[in-house]
């Protein structure tokens, strides 16, 4: 479903990703790990189109996509849930969600309001309220499904849980594992690793803007010396 091969992407004159190569299937959880400052974030904006690659491709359902607008990226199907959450703190979560809602890409069964109240109740429960006044956990859910609301076939996570409290993580792992079963494909980036590792289906692992190790997310692949090397504090 999602390609990118070789690519470099970089912030004035530096380079931060050097000839980063990955792929995500359809109906796949992709997990990518890596410790602060080492590219992950601007892998996302990369396929997003927010920080154009300056060289190799991204390819989404056979479309190179590495020169398109964000805007256009998003039409063919990919939903994304940014670091920070930028949800839209004077408009209701009601308002949030139909603001951006759209069916570009014709799912034969489209996420509404109703869809996303199942997987995230709290939500429903707080339709009316202004999204600022919404607690950090609840704003990460309504950035979720707001995503959901394009209707996208690849969804874009990063940073998942950052910073909440575990019962709200608990919660987003839940929806997230009931996407997965619905058959959505995901690329998400977060620091539970163990919480991940459950969900996710193969891991990346990225060093100084190179992907250092890739396998499968279960098993003995991911052992202790990798994760203390790579991902260890």
């Amino acid at each position: 479903m999602l390609r990118l091969a070789d690519i470099e992407t970089g912030y004035d004159a530096g380079l931060a990703l050097f000839g980063v190569s990955l792929e995500v299937r359809e109906a796949e959880v992709v997990a990518l790990l890596g410790r602060n400052g080492m590219g992950k974030t601007t892998t996302i904006r990369s396929i997003i189109g927010l920080t154009p690659p300056r060289s190799g491709t991204i390819q989404f359902n056979g479309t190179e996509i590495q020169n398109l607008p964000s805007y256009r990226i998003a039409r063919l199907g990919i939903g994304l849930v940014p670091e920070g959450r930028q949800i839209f703190p004077t408009l209701s979560v009601r308002e949030n969600l139909l603001c951006v809602a759209a069916n570009s890409t014709g799912q034969n069964d489209p996420y509404t309001l109703e869809r996303v109240f199942s997987i995230f109740p709290r939500l429903a429960e707080r339709q009316k309220q202004y999204g600022g006044s919404l607690s950090g956990g609840e704003q990460q859910m309504l950035a979720i499904a707001r995503a959901l609301m394009i209707n996208p076939s690849l969804l874009l996570l990063d940073e998942a849980t950052e910073g909440l409290a575990p019962l709200i993580c608990l919660e987003i792992w839940q929806g997230l594992e009931i996407l997965k079963k619905r058959g959505l494909s995901i690329l998400v980036i977060d620091k539970d690793i163990e919480s991940l590792l459950d969900i996710s289906d193969r891991t990346y692992i990225m060093e100084k803007g190179r992907i250092v190790w890739t396998g499968d997310s279960h098993g003995d692949n991911l052992t202790t010396d990798l994760k203390m090397r790579y991902l260890g504090v």
